[in-house]
This record gives structure tokens, C-alpha cells and sequence, in this order.
């Protein structure tokens, strides 16, 4: 079986009576849909997260002052004391932030949300 190709013509596929046609297990939404939700939670928590760094220099100031300075202890109780239901990982160096936003859904990690904030 030949092909002529031109202008940019391809076929995506070609069917071969060979072959055995792929079947496919039934889809379940349930855990995608889980998943999805709880993402939408940590978007709320991120969000509480960046207005609180949005609206308050001092705050600004004194997480930039403990990371600068490695000060690891003061840095997530910061973050902690701000108020969300998230599970947070923070990560730091004297250049940015990275705030990891975890959530579960029937003890498996359903999702993650990242944000990545630079002070220079």
C-alpha cells in the first residue's frame, strides 16, 4: 500500500486489518473529579497566602529577613501563622520563595500546587 504525500498532507492514521484494535478500561471521573476539588482548595489557600504578602510589607520584610539569614524554624511558622487548612512544604533561599500546596484524597496525594515567588 503506497501513500502519495503532498502539500503538507499526512494522514493521522490508516487502518490495518492486522492489527488488534486497542480497547480501552472504562473510565471512573470520581478520583479526577476528588482531585480537582481539592486543587480548587488549594488555589483558596494560595490566594490567602499572596494577599497576605500582597498587602503587608512588614510581614514581607520580616519573611525576606529569615530566609536571607536561613532562619528555617521562622520562616514556616510564618507561613504557618497565616491562616489556611493546606498542607504547605516551604522552600527558600536567599533569592525567592517556593510554597508547595498538597492535598490528599483517600490517603493518596490527589494533587499539587506551586507557587514560586522571587524578592530579586
Amino acid at each position: 500500500m503506497y501513500y502519495l504525500y503532498y502539500r503538507g498532507y499526512y494522514p493521522l492514521y490508516f487502518y490495518n486489518p492486522y492489527l488488534p484494535i486497542r480497547e480501552f478500561p472504562p473510565v471512573d471521573p470520581e478520583f479526577f473529579h476528588q482531585s480537582a476539588n481539592e486543587t480548587k482548595k488549594l488555589m483558596e489557600d494560595a490566594s490567602v497566602i499572596l494577599d497576605k504578602l500582597a498587602d503587608s510589607k512588614e510581614f514581607d520584610e520580616e519573611l525576606m529577613y529569615a530566609a536571607q539569614t536561613s532562619d528555617i524554624e521562622e520562616v514556616e511558622r510564618l507561613i504557618n501563622s497565616i491562616d489556611i487548612s493546606s498542607e504547605v512544604e516551604v522552600h527558600f533561599n536567599p533569592d525567592n520563595l517556593r510554597l508547595e500546596f498538597k492535598s490528599h484524597v483517600e490517603e493518596t496525594e490527589c494533587c499539587k500546587l506551586t507557587v514560586a515567588l522571587r524578592w530579586r
